[in-house]
Order: structure tokens, then sequence, then C-alpha cells
């Protein structure tokens, strides 16, 4: 076994040329974060048009959340393995490919299938940002760099609502421009990253991935879904379906843990996973996803549905919460930078963010904006305290060669903590309106065909007026009940905060000489191939891997 070369008299990046690789970085996340938020605020019009009913509302974004969420470890593992530029590159090309399906689809099936492709091009890009950025940046200096981060989520998030809006309303466009809209920027991020992103590449004689893992995480999860989305409506909790679809799930997920304890390249390694700041900052992601994936996602529809706004000023109306993203992830990164904690701005943002969901679980289809925009904002700073900085303490933990398969298992429970909060929360939301609008139909004497929450009443405009003011309240004041749930569930985060290790953030790409050693002494014993070599991107084997 050869023993592995280190990286440690690899000459730093300037200010400049880290600028320069995060450019094509940057513009990569904000092109996976765009594909999210502009179809959004666009969902009711959309599935008005292809005729969908509020479980495929759902599905549209579980699909895309499912499938990000499945292969977010799998792009995790490579990038430890390959070259993460190539690797974004690809991811890249999937999206492009799978966004053009999307905007010729002719029915909610269609889309949805073609969403769920999508999502293998954004887990990619959203994990391997993070991996590249965490080989190019010190742990100590990322904060600062994690403010840039929170301004391209904020302005992916308030520019995509407002551009879904403007696309939907414009009638020589039309609602499928929203996902063709992604196409040219994505197109320049592949430009950007040939000409900038160099970054270290670990090879190896053997690799081995994980499929049968992957499989089974997939597998496990997808059946949960399925059966989330349809229990108590089209079959009752305790049935046989129940049995069969969460009995599977349980055994799937169960069988993926006992592959993953066992594989040479686990998909999610145990040994990481174990560690408590990365099992802390796991339970907290899995929660705060759960809490903001499965709230906001309904935000664009309380809007549009609950309050009667177009889509344009649905996205405007969202930009409170984006706002407080962007405020506070600059802030808090640069006061991380400055002082090297981190633990202090993750607890007080969960608190934060715990607060700004309670406060929505009091809206109604008549409370004001006001109240509602600063109940949002409240929600935006938690999140901008609490996502990216999570992350970064499992950065801060682990050696530069499991970078990608650390960052990737934080990644993977938050889009599964998103996942599962979008199916539950959307579950609770068709439930209730459906009940609600049943219920008030028979008070005003209106005969039902069952359908209450389902296919009619995404699309109002074919809707007497009277059933339109019926819907509209339906959908507002359910809205209130979800992000009560969100709340509960975000109340995980702060236990799984407050636990948190106390660190100071180190000020190197990579552990201490002596912890790197010892790690690679414990992968000899237990046998784990060890690297070959070591070359930068863009550099030919052998060469000199100066930046």
């Amino acid at each position: 076994m050869s023993a592995p070369t280190t990286t440690t008299d690899t000459a730093p990046m300037t200010h400049r040329q880290t600028l320069e690789a995060l450019s094509g970085l940057l513009l990569v996340l904000f092109v996976a974060m765009l594909s999210s938020t502009v179809v959004s605020i666009a969902l009711p019009q959309i599935m008005g048009a292809l005729n969908g009913s509020q479980t495929q509302y759902t599905w549209v974004v579980t699909a895309t959340l499912l499938t990000a969420t499945a292969s977010t470890p799998i792009w995790g593992k490579l990038a430890d393995l390959f070259s993460k530029k190539a690797l974004i590159q690809v991811s890249i090309v999937i999206f492009v490919l799978s966004s053009a399906a999307a905007g010729l689809s002719q029915s909610a099936g269609q889309l949805i299938a073609a969403r769920a492709v999508q999502g293998i091009g954004v887990g990619g890009l959203q994990a391997l940002v993070q991996v590249a950025i965490a080989a190019m940046i010190p742990p100590r200096e990322r904060g600062r760099y994690n403010g840039y981060l929170g301004g391209v989520m904020a302005l992916a998030t308030v520019g995509g609502p407002l551009l879904g809006g403007l696309i939907v309303d414009t009638s020589w466009l039309g609602w499928r421009w929203c996902f063709y809209v992604g196409v040219p920027f994505a197109v320049v991020a592949l430009g950007l990253l040939q000409l900038t992103l160099r970054l270290p590449v670990f090879r190896r004689d053997d690799v081995k991935i994980d499929y049968l893992g992957a499989t089974l995480i997939a597998a496990g999860v997808s059946l949960l879904l399925v059966w989330i989305s349809f229990v108590d409506s089209s079959f009752a909790w305790a049935s046989w379906q129940t049995g069969v679809m969460l009995g599977g799930s349980l055994l799937l997920l169960a069988l993926a843990v006992w592959v993953e304890s066992r594989a040479a390249e686990p998909i999610v390694p145990l040994s990481i996973v174990r560690e408590r700041t990365t099992a802390l900052a796991i339970l907290g992601s899995l929660a705060v996803g759960m809490a903001m994936f499965g709230g906001a996602v309904f935000l664009g529809q309380y809007f549009q549905i609950g309050r009667g706004y177009s889509p344009t000023e649905a996205g405007l109306l969202t930009i409170p919460m984006m706002a407080g993203v962007l405020a506070s992830s600059i802030i808090a990164g640069r006061m991380i930078t400055r002082s090297g904690k981190i633990k202090p701005f993750i607890v007080v943002g969960a608190v934060i963010l715990v607060a700004g969901f309670a406060l929505l679980s009091t809206i109604d289809h008549k409370t004001p904006l006001l109240f509602v925009g600063v109940a949002m904002f409240t929600v935006g700073v938690g999140v901008g305290m609490v996502m990216q900085n999570l992350v970064l303490a499992v950065q801060n933990t682990v050696a530069l060669k499991d970078i990608g398969a650390a960052s990737s298992s934080v990644a993977f429970f938050r889009s599964l903590g998103g996942t599962i909060g979008v199916s539950v929360l959307g579950a609770v939301l068709a439930h209730r309106v459906t009940a609600q609008i049943t219920h008030d139909f028979a008070a005003a004497g209106i005969p039902t065909s069952g359908g209450g929450g389902g296919r009619s009443s995404l699309d109002l405009g074919a809707l007497p007026p009277v059933v339109q003011d019926i819907v509209r309240a339906a959908y507002g004041d359910a809205t209130g009940h979800i992000f009560l749930i969100s709340a509960v569930i975000a109340v995980i985060g702060i236990i799984a905060a407050v636990l948190l290790k106390p660190v100071t953030l180190r000020s190197s790409l990579d552990l201490p000489a002596e912890l790197t050693s010892a790690a690679v002494a414990a992968d000899a014993i237990d046998g784990a191939p060890a690297f070959d070599e070591v070359t930068l991107e863009g550099t030919p084997r052998g060469g000199s891997t100066s930046r």
C-alpha cells in the first residue's frame, strides 16, 4: 500500500484567485437554487394548466428533493475520489437536459418525472459547491465566504419568485420558461468553471462505489414518502397498505445501514456520522430541513390561492424572508471569521427560526401582510445563521480527504428532512383543505364531487366567485397549521445546537499533522486503501501542485 502524499506545501490561493474560482461556483449554486424558487411561485399556475391535483403539486417539489437527497451522498463520495470540477460539470449537463424536458411536459406526471431527473443534477450542484469551497478555503476563513453564499442564496430566492411570477404573468412567455430560464446561466457557469476552478484531486487505484447502499437508501426513502403522500386519503392508517409500505421502508433502511457498516467505500460513512459534531449537525439539519423546506414551499401557494395575489405579487411578498437570509448570513459569517466561534451563532439562529415559525403559525387568510412579513423575516434570519454553519461545523472536524463524504452527509440529511417535511406537511395541508372545503360547501348548499381540495381547487379562474372565496379561505387558514408543525420540528434543531461541542475553527485547510497521521494509521489498520497521489485539477499527473 503506497503512502498518501500530502498537500501541506501547496501555496494558498490569494483572495483574488479565490474570488475568481468562487465566481463559477456561486453561479452554479445560483442556478441550482433558481430552479426551485422560480418554479415554486408559479406552481399554482402550472398545476392549473396541467390539471394537476394537490397531491401532484406536492410531488412536483418532492420528486426533485427526493432524487437530490438520494444522489447527494453519491456525489459526495465521488468528490473524494475523482475530479470535483468534472463532477460539477456533469451535474450541470444533467440539470440542463432535465430542465428542457420539464419545460416540454404535457402532463403533471411528465413534469414530475422530469423534475426527478433534475433533482439528480441539483443534488450534485448543491453538494459539490460546498465540497469545492471546503477544498479551497480553511474553516476559519470560510465564515467570511459564507456571506457570499448567503448573498447568492438570497438573490436566487428573492429573484426566483419574482422572475417566475413575471414569466407566468407575461402572456408571450408562459410557465414553460420557468424551466428554460436557468439554461443560459448553466452554460455560462460551465465556461467560468473551465477557466477558473483548480482543486486538489485525490487519485486512487481501486475505487469502489457503494451502489447497493445508495439503492437501498433511495428505495427506502421513496417508499416512505409514497406512504406519507397517500395514507389517510387513498387508504387508512391501519391497513395492509400501511403495513407493506411502512414495514418495507423500515426494512430497506435497516438493510442500508447494515450494508453501509460493511461496505469498503460506504456512501454514508458511519464512522463520520457517529462523530459527535457530525451526528448533532445531521440531527439539526434534518430538523431544519423539515421545517424550512416543508414550510416555505407552501408560501407561494398561500399568497396566490389563500390571499388572491398574482404570481408576481406573491414573489414580491416573499422578499422579507430572503432579506433575513441575506442579512444574517453575511453578518454572522463575518463575525464567525473574526471570532473563530461557531456554536453561539447556530444556537441563536435555531431559536430565532423556531420563533419565526411560531409567528407564521398564527396566520390565516385575513392576517395583515405586515405581520406576515415580519414573521417571514424572522424565519429568514434563523435560516441564514443555521444552514451553512452546520455544514461548516462538520467540515472543521474532518480531514480534507473526507470533506466530500462529511459535507454530503449533512446535505443528505438536510435534503431528506426537507423531502419528508414537504411530503408530510403537504399531506396535512391537502387533508385539512379537503375537509374544510367539503364542510363549507355543505354549509353553503354547494354540491361536491368529493374532490374538495383536489384537482379543481388549484385552477381558481374556472370556479364561480362563491366557490373561490371558500377555497381561498380553506388554503389561507390551513397554511398556519403547517407552520405550527414546522415550529415544533425546528425545536429539535435547538436541542442539537445546544449539545454541539464549543470549538475554535481551524485556520488550515486540513487537520493538524498529528491528527492527519493518526487518521492515516487508522485507515491502514482498517485495511482502507490509501491515496496513491494528489494532483491539482488542470495540472498534469506528476506535475507541480502549486496554485
